[in-house]
């Protein structure tokens, strides 16, 4: 990390916090040479791990583009799609690991898009869960009424 002030490129980190609920990691640092003390911030990275093994940096605006398509026609914001894919990101940068499996994105989408609106949670699930026929519906829709009610 290049000193700010003496363009020197060896610094020690004196003190590391993470921020931004868990998004960033904020670096305290000093310069070897010049002793001079300034901040970083830096981007956690969260990658996600394709079904073919390639993996990407996790995208809120991929979350958003694939939930839309199950809202469509639907009476839902923009803002409550960009709320969604904000508690996405957080329930799966809770696990603590930098790499996620895309499966489990689908899964953390589950809960909160049924509790935003019941149509586009069918939807979204008839495609991540590969329903088949219209019993795979039915059994959805019964288990959707037995949450409820708990």
């Amino acid at each position: 990390m290049y000193c700010p002030f003496c363009q020197h490129d060896h610094s020690k980190v004196i003190d590391s916090r993470v921020i931004d609920g868990g998004s960033a990691i904020r670096r305290r640092r000093e310069c070897n040479e010049c002793g001079g003390r300034f901040t970083t911030v830096e981007k956690a990275i969260l990658l996600v791990v394709k079904r073919n093994g390639l993996t990407e940096a996790f995208s809120r605006e991929k979350v958003i583009t694939g939930v839309r398509r199950a809202c469509q026609g639907r009476d839902v914001s923009d803002d409550a799609l960009k709320r969604l894919a904000q508690q996405v990101e957080e329930t799966v940068r809770s696990s603590g690991s930098s790499q996620i499996r895309a499966n489990e994105i689908g899964l953390a989408i589950l809960d909160p898009l049924r509790e935003l609106d019941e149509v586009a949670y069918l939807r979204f699930a008839s495609v991540y869960k590969s329903f088949e026929s219209a019993d795979d519906f039915e059994k959805e829709i019964r288990l959707m009424r037995r949450r409820g009610r708990e």
